[in-house]
């Protein structure tokens, strides 16, 4: 009989703390439309390290500002306008959020499905074209100016991610993902090895500055720009690649020194870094990807290389972005959703 009653007294407790109103909460998946407010602090904003702590905020939530694209990508903030763009590239579309009420809508249409986008010194937007397999600028006037389609007289693979130097000097990477298929771009074949390219912001010349990594992807530079970091996703084509983020010393018009920056693995599980930013003190804020939760997301790096935060997504991350009145909201494109998140941290660069 004692036996009989000390167990119905652990079922019963066990049931009890299965269906209490903790427990219920823990177990319910997040509801992202806004209507069920997340309880603070975000439980999916993650300290890993004491120095995240500085740049982790209590009373902030990760929102999801849009969902519905096919694969988001891109973001850039202009400051001038107040305002966030970004591409969803199967629908050869830009998009864009509007600071001052949160309107979202289509901003070009045919964008040559656009990848990477970024504005330079003059406010004037960049963008990496798939389909066209070219770097353009959209000119004040409204015009398009081609700054790069060609290198040693054959076509790029297809221009991915871009960032601009205060000499006027545009960065970008060609790891070529635009041909392979119909679906991000127009399918062809890859003329010239994946690359890193430098395009002179006086003369236009064109210089590979970079080609040891399997797929240069996302890439950004370090607050002073004597560094630039590069993600390399060719794990998703080469079985020898690394899922890692390389880290060059710029030397002028030059990259010498690479070496690894960080490996992506975490608990025994390595997903790709896609997009990249840095912020003011020099912690690199990466996109993470195609492993699943409690990963995927944004995992944040040290100078050092230590792993020192995470915002979890319920998506693939593809890329991140610095914006806002003080340049201290992170925007992240999911794969088919565009999210956002205060944190005190403040991105080091113009978008």
């Amino acid at each position: 009989m004692k036996d009989t009653a000390l167990k119905t007294s652990r079922r019963s407790l066990l049931t009890a703390a299965l269906f209490s109103p903790a427990a219920m909460q823990a177990q319910a998946p997040r509801d992202w439309s806004g209507r069920n407010p997340v309880r603070y602090p975000d439980p999916d904003i993650i300290q890993l390290d004491p120095r995240f702590a500085k740049y982790k905020i209590g009373n902030t939530p990760i929102q999801r500002l849009r969902t519905g694209m096919l694969w988001a990508e891109g973001p850039a903030w202009n400051s001038a306008g107040k305002y966030l763009m970004w591409s969803d590239i199967p629908n050869n579309a830009q998009m864009r959020y509007l600071e001052e009420d949160g309107h979202i809508s289509v901003f070009r249409n045919d964008s040559g499905s656009s990848n990477g986008n970024t504005f330079d010194w003059e406010g004037r937007q960049l963008s990496c074209e798939h389909g066209n397999r070219r770097v353009v600028r959209y000119e004040h006037n409204g015009s398009k100016t081609v700054i790069a389609d060609k290198f040693q007289g054959k076509v790029f693979n297809a221009p991915n991610d871009i960032v601009v130097h205060p000499d006027g000097a545009i960065w970008f990477t060609d790891p070529g993902y635009g041909s392979l298929g119909h679906y991000e771009g127009n399918k062809g074949e890859l003329l010239i090895k994946e690359a890193i390219y430098r395009v002179d912001g006086k003369s236009g010349a064109i210089e590979k500055v970079a080609d040891d990594m399997f797929k240069p992807n996302g890439l950004c530079f370090s607050p002073d720009y004597k560094k630039l970091y590069i993600a390399d996703t060719g794990a998703t084509h080469y079985p020898k690649a690394e899922k890692i983020i390389k880290v060059y010393d710029v030397a002028g018009n030059k990259l010498r020194n690479g070496k690894t920056y960080v490996n992506m693995e975490y608990k025994g599980r390595a997903g790709l870094s896609d997009g990249i930013r840095c912020d003011t003190d020099g912690n690199i804020w990466s996109s993470a990807g195609w492993v699943g939760e409690n990963y995927d997301g944004v995992h944040v790096f040290a100078p050092d290389g230590v792993r020192i935060g995470m915002i979890l997504l319920p998506e693939i991350c593809s890329n991140v972005c610095f914006g806002g009145a003080k340049r201290t909201r992170l925007f992240m494109t999911g794969s088919q959703s565009l999210y956002a998140v205060y944190v005190e941290a403040q991105g080091a660069h113009i978008c």
